[in-house]
């Protein structure tokens, strides 16, 4: 009549031990910190470690800790944010181009926890926090960039025209200037360009063609180009796997990106503002050391160093470029050495397989470019700008005909991992500057919290008192199962990061709502079977599994709003379905099935039976 099979016990057991184990995390508090990440060139070293402490003390900062996280990574752990922030300028000034240094909150999460998966919930902005960026973007390089690209054409449709000329340059802000080799050449010329580009306008006479960009397309260029580096980030910040970020844009050319409770800012920092990129080169012919001794370089031609810092030279004219992938993966080659396994667009796959074609058995280049920003002082005042790093990371002769598939190599793992990031989420089209950053908050986010957890704490006493007053022991049972309901939901977000947001809390309270919701069913069914004169024991069992089919019901139309806020929502109103689903599941369980395990082990095993405490 009044019973409870032994599997469910020990079923509710194990889930109240791992739900506590996963909740647990969350007791322990982040560091503030700041991270020193090594790049090409650095090394993270004792010795460093050692430079690091004194720069601190020189700074009167009293870390708590500094130690070295693997081979590329050094945490500065402070006592506060106000340290964290003078920490921050004196370590920046000080750690030298060849590191990255960047703000972070450190887990304290014990490693014996942190191994068995246990971290703590993830929480939105509105309560952890996070780090704040703002980036300027370079409105002039996005412009320069396209020009390049406009006399890239009109050379390539002077060529396929069979016009010849002898120069294409760039003169003042918005005007190319073409030389052709021959004046009869000029109206086969105006007519061939006007065809190929005809947004442009195209004047002069003899020999001097003058192409102009009309300023509404300057500044359709400006503008597109922060529209694309709005879309690349949100592509990079998914790449990082932040929960509930913030990326908008700010003004006429600055774009602020927050991201909520970040771990590593310095990949954050580097993915965000990162500008590396692949092209493909051919290789021209020619002794490359006695072109750099005597600077007679040839006219198609440029000069690279590889690695080694040995001359090359390459055609000007590229094969593809980092534009022109589509995707890019991480991978090893036929030796197990780092590669990226690349997917070209199909007019990359075109041009790549045209040239392949017909340079089997000859030599073609990959060139890793990286435009690096750069801050000095001139005249006490801040000038920002970039210095472009290029570089050969490899040579190698084309041993067949290839097209939109194939591998690069010559990376080292940790750059082809973060080189093949940052292809997949696409190329900046004009390069960024960061100007802001800073921890947000916590005090914001420490209010809120606090605010959060003290309506969840009350709605949870006030309920509890009530209970156990009107429904006596089984308002007890109510109010224990209410508990593991809380205790289930934080473990279920813990574990699979799922973000906890200020509207989130109002998604738990409402969870707890349906929970008493569910017991009020069960336990207002138990006194009518008991007013109708039916022993406790069968009036229990019978509350239960009458009560049961109508709480299933109820709970299917709130999970059916949940998921529609779900999938249809955005931001706040994901964290509130995101909770209020979960605890929707969390309070079935606990108000069908843990309630009556407790009522069974309290009454079951009572031989006469002939009231009951509700």
């Amino acid at each position: 009549m009044l019973e409870f099979p032994r599997w469910k016990y020990f079923l509710i057991l194990i889930i109240l031990a791992v739900s506590a184990l996963y909740a647990l995390p969350n007791v322990y508090q982040k560091d503030p910190s700041v991270q020193i990440t090594a790049n090409r060139g650095g090394q993270i070293d004792d010795a460093f470690k050692q430079h690091i402490v004194s720069v601190l003390d020189e700074a009167g900062v009293a870390p708590k800790s500094v130690e070295m996280e693997g081979e590329n990574n050094l945490i500065v752990r402070l006592p506060s944010l106000e340290a964290q922030t003078r920490a921050n300028d004196a370590l920046r000034e000080k750690a030298g181009e060849n590191y990255t240094v960047a703000l972070n909150l450190a887990s304290t999460v014990p490693d014996w926890l942190a191994r068995v998966g246990g971290k703590p919930m993830v929480l939105g902005l509105d309560l952890v926090g996070g780090v704040h960026f703002a980036l300027q973007v370079d409105k002039k390089a996005a412009v320069d960039k396209r020009f390049d690209a406009f006399a890239e054409d009109i050379r390539t449709t002077l060529r396929d025209g069979r016009i010849g000329y002898r120069s294409v340059e760039r003169r003042g802000e918005s005007d190319i200037q073409v030389v052709l080799s021959n004046a009869a050449d000029a109206d086969k010329a105006r007519v061939a360009l006007a065809k190929a580009q005809p947004t442009l306008t195209y004047s002069g006479s003899g020999e001097r063609l003058t192409v102009s960009v009309p300023q509404a397309e300057m500044l359709q260029i400006a503008s597109g180009a922060i529209e694309q580096n709005l879309s690349t980030l949100r592509n990079r910040v998914n790449e990082l796997g932040v929960a509930e970020p913030i990326i908008q844009r700010q003004g006429e050319d600055r774009i602020v990106v927050e991201l909520p409770g970040v771990q590593d800012t310095a990949e954050a920092k580097r993915m965000i503002g990162a500008t590396a990129t692949l092209e493909y080169r051919a290789v021209v012919d020619g002794n490359a050391q006695d072109a750099l001794a005597t600077g007679r370089i040839p006219p198609e031609a440029k000069l690279y160093r590889d690695r080694s810092g040995r001359p090359v030279l390459l055609n000007k004219r590229t094969i593809v470029t980092g534009d022109q992938m589509v995707k890019a993966d991480a991978a090893t080659d036929q030796n197990g050495m780092p590669a990226v396994s690349v997917t070209l667009n199909s007019v990359g796959g075109q041009r790549m397989f045209d040239f392949t074609s017909g340079n089997v058995n000859k030599p073609m280049a990959v060139v890793y470019t990286e435009r690096i920003p750069q801050v000095t002082m001139v005249d006490g005042k801040e000038v920002r700008s970039f210095r472009v790093k290029e570089e050969v990371i490899s040579v190698a002769n084309i041993n067949g005909v290839f097209g939109k598939n194939f591998q690069t190599t010559g990376l080292e793992k940790t750059e082809a991992e973060n080189l093949a990031k940052l292809l997949r989420a696409g190329s900046l089209a004009a390069p960024m500057d960061f100007v802001e950053e800073y921890v947000i908050g916590p005090s914001l986010g420490a209010e809120n919290v606090a605010r959060g957890v003290k309506a969840v704490v009350f709605s949870f006493v006030f309920t509890l008192l009530f209970f156990t007053v009107y429904y006596r022991v089984f308002g007890a049972i109510t109010s224990v199962a209410l508990l593991f309901n809380l205790l289930i939901v934080v473990s279920v977000m813990s574990l699979f990061g799922a973000t906890m947001t200020l509207p989130g809390f109002a998604g738990l309270a409402l969870s707890v709502g349906l929970s008493v919701d569910a017991n009020v069913l069960i336990n207002e069914r138990i006194r009518e079977e008991l007013r109708a004169g039916m022993p406790a024991k069968a009036a229990i069992a019978a509350g239960y599994e009458k009560a049961s089919h109508t709480i299933l019901d109820a709970n299917l139309t709130g999970l059916i709003v949940g998921v529609a806020l779900y999938a249809f929502g955005t931001g706040p109103l994901k964290g509130f379905a995101l909770t209020m689903i979960i605890g929707i599941f969390a309070s079935m369980f606990t108000a069908i099935t843990v309630s009556r395990a407790l009522a069974v082990l309290l009454y079951g095993r009572r031989k006469k039976l002939t009231s009951v405490a509700i």
